[in-house]
């Protein structure tokens, strides 16, 4: 979620300023069975499933990280990971009960209660500190940068993960950080699980008819902000596991994100709108989603075919990833009844 606010901060201004014109205002090493772990429709469940058995680390070790540097890490008995993604990545190893703290992106219940340690979009060093960390796990999306070297300079290891951009990042991003951690094996056999378990789904994605055409909406009602996503969107990756086509980049947008307009939409024409939760929530649900110009018009909005997936999970290509997929071809092709 952390990566998609940053790609998103230029588009969102851009569409502030127009709205504003607009109104005149200013472990073990054996395989784990495949398998999916979520129903075949709705929401995935709001939990992580640690590996069975929880590893131990084996530390010191010395890792790259994403930003070049060789990081030691010492210790991990206090962890800050400063993504959702991160943190299920953490807790899904069986080391949730070393995690102090939490972005505000992690959602799923096991994190609930850990304090907070972002400010809107940015990270706290102070609240970080405070917590007295001995690891901390970080995006290359993660700022701002003022905030990450008071961290560095006051002695603790802070680690960059590459931001995933597809399902091909799940197993470098858990390797990574399971390596950081002190268990690399535990991070083999949880990157197999995942690999399995979205191979899983994907066998049983329906085919023999038209691919359908999904756009990624991006919507926050209460700021008037309404965004397609491109090519660079970061749901790609997903709506082609999903069996679909990303309208957005096949309709020529090259942007990660744009504006939504009546052209944008129906040059587009998506069978199937995916959207957050919340997002959705924002506009009022599906009734208020086919008000916003050009969406009513197109076949989508016309058969009122709209796939919606909680925020703190939808794009965090982890090990969630298949539950995810699950729920995306269920209420894909739910009207097709091809499930």
């Amino acid at each position: 979620m952390r990566r998609l606010r940053t790609r998103l901060a230029g588009a969102l201004l851009s569409v502030l300023a127009l709205s504003l014109a607009a109104t005149g205002c200013g472990g073990d090493s054996g395989a784990a069975p495949a398998k999916t772990s979520a129903a075949a429709s709705g929401q995935p469940a709001n939990r992580v499933e640690p590996l069975a058995k929880a590893p131990e680390p084996r530390l010191p070790v010395t890792v790259r990280s994403a930003d070049g540097r060789r990081v030691t890490v010492r210790q991990a008995r206090r962890v800050v990971p400063l993504s959702g993604s991160l943190s299920e990545i953490v807790f899904t190893l069986g080391l949730g009960d070393r995690v102090v703290a939490r972005d505000i992106t992690a959602t799923f219940a096991q994190a609930g209660k850990l304090p907070v340690v972002t400010r809107g979009h940015d990270v706290s060093a102070e609240s970080v500190l405070s917590l007295r960390p001995d690891l901390v796990i970080a995006e290359t999306t993660t700022g701002p940068a003022e905030a990450v070297d008071q961290i560095r300079a006051a002695g603790v290891p802070v680690l960059f993960v590459k931001a995933a951009k597809g399902l091909a990042d799940v197993g470098p991003r858990i390797r990574t950080v399971a390596g950081a951690l002190g268990v690399p094996a535990a991070g083999a056999e949880l990157t197999r699980r995942s690999e399995q378990r979205i191979a899983a789904v994907r066998k049983g994605v329906p085919t023999g008819g038209p691919r359908p055409r999904v756009a990624f909406l991006y919507l926050r009602g209460s700021a008037s902000v309404y965004l397609i996503g491109g090519r660079d969107s970061g749901a790609g990756s997903l709506i082609e596991a999903a069996g679909g086509v990303d309208a957005g980049a096949a309709s020529g947008l090259g942007k990660d994100f744009t504006a939504i307009t009546s052209e944008a939409l129906v040059k587009a024409a998506p069978d199937a709108i995916l959207v957050m939760t919340k997002g959705l929530e924002s506009v009022g649900g599906v009734d208020g989603l086919v008000k916003i110009p050009g969406v009513a018009q197109t076949p989508a909005g016309m058969d009122r075919r709209i796939v919606s997936v909680e925020d703190g999970v939808l794009l965090n290509y982890g090990p969630r990833t298949d539950q995810v997929l699950t729920s995306v071809v269920g209420q894909l092709y739910a009207k097709d009844g091809a499930r």
